[in-house]
């Protein structure tokens, strides 16, 4: 067991004694109903008395690292100010048929005064995705890697291509997100190598849009989980947010780490491999809007998002291949 996720481990110890807990209490009145047998009593019994064994140790686990082992690992022994040009940006937007909406992202973009050049990476769509970024004034490119990582990583690795940018902005053309919020994300970046946005600020978050309930406070769940495994190094409350500020030196550092085959899971572990790169991570709260056209990745519905969820559970608590 590594010392430095107590918390973590213990976080998933404690659920697993909930559940079993769960499981033991509803499993009473079909017992007592259909299979009232010594046998089930007994399994009955194990379920709810010794669900306390991993709900205890996983306390003691996070009471440990909390109180003896916090301390020593908060590793920003200082405040990071370090001033960036921010008047030269380029802006990298991952598509997948998205003609409806990729025009209309281009030209919110370009028209921000520190943008540069927007480039559209679009993922083998099917429709006029782009022609109409291209027509829109973006440079385009088409990533035959299928998969959301492969397509990130695509425009990522084109972003940095423009060395007089010192910043590049990731971001997707479907208009959840909006070119204004760029200056949110430029007040950080001194503080950090890369912002990541959040969609958890009640006030900026439309009323119609794909992210349900579930999805909103599942990604707070998984963010906490990232959050708890960089115990003293990281505060998330979204970990599904693909409009990130990146200072470009350190992307190029990145780049080479990252397996663009991690599918739609690969903002959080984007995150991870960068934390554990030693890299200054902050969030800045961002407005989310109704998106144009129809998702067609996580968001689809509550099913897709559960499974996606314990795919990124799973990356963070063991291991993302």
């Amino acid at each position: 067991m590594r010392r430095e996720r107590l918390a973590l481990y213990g976080i998933m110890l404690v659920l697993l004694g909930i559940f079993l807990y769960s499981i033991g209490v509803l499993m009473a009145l079909p017992r007592r109903l259909f299979f009232d047998t010594q046998t089930a009593l007994l399994i009955n019994e194990c379920l709810v008395w010794y669900s306390g064994i991993p709900f205890l140790l996983g306390w003691a686990f996070i009471l440990l690292d909390l109180f003896v082992f916090y301390p020593a690992k908060r590793k920003n022994d200082f405040i990071k100010h370090d001033d960036i040009g921010v008047n030269n940006l380029t802006v990298v937007l991952t598509a997948y048929n998205d003609e409806e909406s990729i025009g209309p992202a281009v030209r919110d973009f370009l028209s921000h005064p520190f943008v540069n050049r927007v480039v559209v990476i679009s993922n083998n769509s099917k429709d006029n995705t782009l022609a109409f970024a291209k027509d829109a004034g973006a440079i385009v490119f088409n990533e035959s890697r299928q998969g959301y990582g492969s397509c990130v990583y695509r425009a990522l690795s084109e972003g940095v291509k423009f060395e007089e940018s010192e910043i590049v902005i990731l971001c997707e053309g479907d208009m959840t997100f909006r070119a204004y919020d760029i200056d949110k994300l430029l007040a950080y970046i001194p503080h950090a190598d890369i912002v990541t946005g959040t969609r958890t600020v009640e006030q900026l978050r439309a009323k119609d849009t794909q992210l349900s309930t579930f999805m909103f406070y599942g990604n707070i769940f998984v963010g906490k989980l990232l959050e708890i495994k960089h115990l003293g190094n990281a505060t998330f409350s979204d970990v599904g947010t693909t409009y990130k500020a990146c200072r470009s030196a350190k992307l190029r550092e990145l780049l080479p780490n990252l397996d663009p085959t991690i599918n739609l899971e690969f903002n959080p572990y984007f995150l991870d491999v960068a934390l554990n790169s030693g890299f200054r991570i902050l969030e800045a709260p961002i407005s989310f809007h109704k998106r144009i056209g129809v998702s067609k990745g996580g968001n689809i519905d509550n099913l897709v998002a559960l499974k996606l969820g314990i795919k990124m559970i799973k990356g963070i608590v063991w291991n993302w291949r």
